[in-house]
């Protein structure tokens, strides 16, 4: 790598690179969970039983997935879990 100006230190470069690295990717695990929740209460008021099914165990392990890796609060990912599941339940219990 080519001489810096002085005040710019590599290590520094890097870690700005790697932190908007992180940020892009945090930002599309968040994206794609939404766009999942966002089918799975569409289909659970449409009480739709077999899609229910079907997206219920994404959106958790989207999730699950997020909570893991901080990116977001793992007691935040365990709410959403906990809601959508029962939300998802009682919809395919009442149908």
């Amino acid at each position: 790598m080519a001489k810096l100006k002085t005040g710019r230190h590599t290590s520094s470069l890097k870690e700005v690179r790697k932190a908007n690295r992180r940020h892009w990717a945090n930002a599309a695990a968040k994206t794609s969970a939404r766009d999942v929740v966002k089918d799975l209460r569409n289909a659970i008021q449409s009480k739709d039983a077999a899609k229910v099914k079907e997206l219920l165990p994404k959106a958790m392990s989207s999730w699950t997935k997020m909570g893991n890796r901080n990116t977001v609060h793992p007691a935040n990912a365990s709410r959403k879990i906990a809601r959508l599941s029962r939300a998802a339940h009682k919809a395919l219990t009442v149908a």
